[in-house]
């Protein structure tokens, strides 16, 4: 949709990029700030990648299946696979042939032209049409596209009708769900039918039958997935940026450390044993896993897990969050994973008439519920340079700074803010060997090694997650 309406033709008068593509390699789909995606792209080019020398249906399509072997990704991944390496020779001895995209996203590591030139962000100029960008809260594939997508069009197209609708969804969501539930997340109302009936159907009624006016819709439209209400807003929300400090004990918080430079956490990140991404039996992903209760790793001692005191009053974040960490390893390569996620009071409860889903009925108490709101992981390799990596130098503190996906979430009241780091999150993403080799993808099994990961909270060395806060309604 987003390539369709590039120097638009005047007979389209509307378009809806719906989880739109934007950039392969710092947020869509493939990578997410140069870490690879491993278990959902794995899966999907496995079929999807096969070669198709003739057009062809549904119907007479016959892909040979991938026989895995198990429904176990975190074993196939780890055991089966090993290094990404041995990949393709997978492909070959279960399809019978090579997957061609595959081996190019292989052969490109790193953010060089192969990468760039499939950026469409900046080419959405000279567009006339009105836009409606649709993404999800909870798309783990393209919620960065969405966000971008908005953006780029908004600042290469001044005066064109161009609005954003994210509401609470997996990719796709919107439009095959009714959105009352995400796993064991509630957000109290069908947000996918009201999308479907009060914002999409009358952009399109007004814009494509020149019948009635646009309804709720206004420039931003997005759930707020813990007050569980629709937020409209005239134009892009600020807010105010509010630093939380990582602080002893386990403690986040707004107030600066002292400026003790001896203060740091450490964990010893291992590749034969990875943080898993979900505590779930699955070979692709969850569609709830973004969602999921992150008390499965918590106690884990290579998860470090910081937390506030119990909020005294509501507070909305709206907005990207950005973490900046002070990190050293022992190895010469790195990646880190930041979650943020909203603790829950011992005595939450689901209403007593509810219907509750699968996950949320089985054995899930919402009492003391982690949920994620939102995890990142950045390769460490890319801190100063997508284009151009380069190692770490062993147990020397490095600051790693980047940019999370916006959220708009209330804490309520009686909650915690919590933030959890770890070095792995597998096989959602693949393993770092934490040796810095140039094509980490070539890694060998050699290579992947256990390594102390130390993160500094002092004055010196404040590692930090910056929220922005808006006042709730």
């Amino acid at each position: 949709t987003s390539s369709g309406i590039i120097n638009s033709h005047p007979a389209i008068k509307a378009a809806s990029p719906q989880a739109p593509v934007s950039d392969w390699f710092i947020g869509d789909d493939m990578h997410h700030n140069g870490a690879f995606f491993l278990a959902q792209n794995y899966d999907f080019f496995a079929g999807f990648g096969q070669p198709r020398p003739k057009p062809e249906t549904p119907e007479t399509t016959k892909n040979k299946e991938f026989d895995f072997g198990t429904k176990d990704g975190y074993k196939f991944f780890k055991d089966t696979m090993g290094s990404l390496a041995n990949s393709d020779d997978l492909y070959r001895k279960n399809v019978g042939t090579d997957i061609a995209f595959w081996n190019q996203m292989m052969a490109h590591p790193n953010y060089d032209q192969f990468w760039k030139d499939r950026n469409i962000l900046t080419k959405l100029k000279n567009i006339k049409c009105a836009v409606m960008t649709v993404g999800g809260w909870y798309d783990n594939e393209d919620l960065y596209g969405a966000l971008e997508t908005y953006k780029s069009i908004e600042a290469n197209n001044p005066g064109i009708y161009n609005v954003l609708v994210v509401g609470p969804w997996y990719h796709g969501g919107w439009a095959r769900s009714d959105g009352e539930w995400l796993g064991t997340a509630y957000f109290g109302q069908k947000t996918g039918a009201y999308y479907r009936e009060k914002l999409e159907l009358p952009f399109f009624n007004h814009y494509l039958k020149e019948k009635g006016d646009l309804g709720d819709l206004k420039e931003i439209n997005v759930f707020d997935t813990g007050a569980n209400k629709w937020a409209f807003y005239d134009k892009p929300v600020t807010g105010t940026e509010k630093i939380f400090y990582l602080q002893a004990d386990g403690k986040l918080s707004p107030d600066a450390p002292m400026k003790d430079r001896s203060s740091f956490d450490e964990y010893v990140s291992d590749p034969s044993k990875p943080v898993p991404y979900t505590k779930k039996i699955t070979i692709n992903y969850p569609r709830d896993f973004m969602t999921e209760d992150q008390r499965f790793v918590s106690n884990r001692s290579d998860v470090l897990t910081y937390q506030t005191e119990v909020l005294t009053e509501d507070v909305t974040v709206a907005g990207d969050i950005k973490p900046t960490l002070f990190a050293s390893t022992s190895g010469t390569d790195s990646d880190y994973v930041v979650k943020l996620i909203d603790v829950f009071p011992d005595d939450a409860e689901f209403p007593k008439d509810l219907k509750l889903t699968p996950e949320a009925s089985n054995g899930f108490e919402l009492s003391g519920y982690q949920m994620l709101l939102r995890g990142e992981p950045f390769r460490a390799r890319f801190r100063n340079s997508f284009e151009k990596p380069e190692p770490m130098e062993a147990n020397r503190i490095a600051k790693i700074v980047y940019t999370m996906p916006a959220i708009e979430h209330t804490f309520k009241k009686g909650h915690r803010i919590m933030v959890q780091i770890q070095s792995s999150w597998f096989p959602l993403v693949d393993r770092n060997p934490q040796t810095y080799v140039p094509n980490i993808f070539e890694a060998k099994e050699i290579d992947f090694k256990k390594a102390t990961q130390r993160i500094y909270r002092n004055g010196a060395n404040p590692s930090s997650v910056a929220l922005r806060i808006i006042p709730t309604k």
